[in-house]
């Protein structure tokens, strides 16, 4: 098997989430009033069908995907009521020239479809491992 750039151990990822805790709680403490989500998770299908799709539509725009961003997000306020925290993937692709007027490897496609509506945790604020 190919060595995988990136790839964590069950520990490592433990550490990641507990240094994370620290601004969750902060968040649910003075925005949103009660326990935030803390992870997004896609079924496999929707993962494979998505990535598919998002090539597709880059060829279309002129653009050979690379891959994804990850980003975090959160749902907006709705009747005084803060929405929860999200997490959305956007494609990328090499940008010859980038925002900046560098190249880029990793720039997301202007124009490119994102992916949302993962499940969230459950409950919506439990920790690293579900």
């Amino acid at each position: 098997m190919a060595k995988i750039n990136g790839l964590i151990s069950p520990e490592e990822a433990k550490q990641l989430n507990d240094a994370f805790t620290e601004r969750c709680e902060l968040i649910s403490k003075d925005i949103t009033k009660r326990p935030d989500n803390r992870s997004s998770w896609y079924s496999l299908e929707d993962i494979k069908t998505y990535l598919q799709y998002a090539e597709n539509q880059a060829r279309e725009l002129g653009y050979e995907m690379n891959g994804i961003r990850i980003y975090c997000g959160a749902y907006p306020t709705v009747d005084g009521e803060a929405g929860y925290s999200t997490s959305f993937i956007v494609p990328t692709a090499y940008m010859p020239d980038g925002k900046d007027g560098s190249n880029s490897d990793g720039s997301d496609i202007p124009d490119g479809d994102g992916l949302n509506l993962g499940q969230q945790g459950d409950p919506p604020g439990a920790n690293y491992p579900q």
